[in-house]
């Protein structure tokens, strides 16, 4: 890593390190949270754990910048990034209305098929919907999904139209807006991103049905993969498509964009993320790890995207 000089940190004032929160993804926050502080404080960096949820936002108010490490609503759905405004505190990653975008599944893909990116076809559910139909018109399996929650949270693949309904009835306790999604087999890919910059790509390998909460967080089986066994040719084509799919939605500064690709080769963008986990078993870092990073180096990186000009 470049040697950062202690004008450079002293440069950063006094930092809130802003992590749990109330929502579902609050213990992946705390366990993110928890590197970043370490990784902060080994860099000489003033900075303050803040935790919404325990410390009210008010707490914020007189720092001079913010490291956002809140998964989920209220932290990564643009609540949190409009407070700090109103606020007059500087933040890390993407602003208001990408951070909103980003995190609803729906207006996502919307917005992706609005700019002619692929995305897998999808259908947003409600009490009243004809199952059947549904299943008619993305075929099966497919997948459901609560629009608004992160780390595969109330997902769940689905085999029948009996069981699109069970997993709707599961899904909309998590989120009042829930999408069926056409089901795409082939491999996983993820492609993180740092500085408008994308990162070498990792293939996820999983054993489950599908990258799931536990596939992700706490399972040994999951493997992962990067370089990634594309041809370089190919992995530069993801990269880019992800970066579109950042822009698309207004994503700045750091983030994580999920696709798959089909067996024909076809890439299908599935979600991006805003706020990525930065936890011992998160991609981002796997990734800046891959490209020659540090962890300390890319928290010092995504910290220095809090110095943007926002108020334009």
């Amino acid at each position: 890593m470049s040697r950062i000089s202690t004008e450079q940190v002293k440069a950063m004032g006094k930092v809130a390190l802003v992590q749990g929160g109330w929502a579902a993804e609050r213990e992946v926050s705390l366990n993110s949270g928890a590197r970043v502080l370490a990784a902060l404080r080994s860099l000489g960096v003033d900075v303050t754990p803040v935790d919404p949820r325990d410390d009210g936002i008010t707490k914020l108010a007189g720092f001079d910048r913010a490291f956002i490490i809140v998964h989920g609503r209220g932290g990564e759905d643009g609540v949190l990034q409009a407070t700090l405004e109103m606020l007059g505190v500087p933040y890390t990653g993407t602003g208001v209305l990408g951070s909103a975008l980003g995190m609803d599944k729906l207006r996502t893909k919307l917005v992706w098929r609005g700019a002619g990116l692929p995305t897998p076809d999808f259908v947003q559910l409600r009490p009243d919907s004809d199952w059947e139909t549904v299943v008619a018109e993305l075929g099966l399996p497919l997948m459901v999904k609560p629009s608004r929650e992160g780390s595969s949270i109330g997902m769940a693949k689905v085999e029948s139209a009996a069981e699109l309904e069970r997993a709707y009835r599961t899904a909309v306790e998590y989120d009042s807006q829930v999408i069926a999604e056409r089901w795409i087999s082939g491999a996983e890919y993820t492609v993180g991103i740092l500085d408008q910059q994308a990162l070498p790509v990792i293939r996820l390998e999983t054993p489950h049905s599908f990258y799931d909460y536990d596939a992700k967080y706490r399972a040994d089986t999951t493997r992962y993969h990067c370089p990634c066994g594309l041809s370089a040719a190919a992995e530069a084509e993801l990269q880019e498509l992800a970066l579109e799919a950042f822009r698309a939605v207004g994503g700045y500064g750091w983030g994580r964009v999920d696709l798959m690709c089909d067996g024909s080769g076809q890439p299908w963008l599935l979600e991006v993320n805003t706020v990525p986990g930065m936890t011992e078993h998160s991609l981002v870092p796997m990734a800046a790890r891959a490209a020659g990073l540090s962890f300390e180096e890319l928290v010092w990186r995504i910290l220095l995207t809090s110095e943007r000009e926002r108020w334009c």
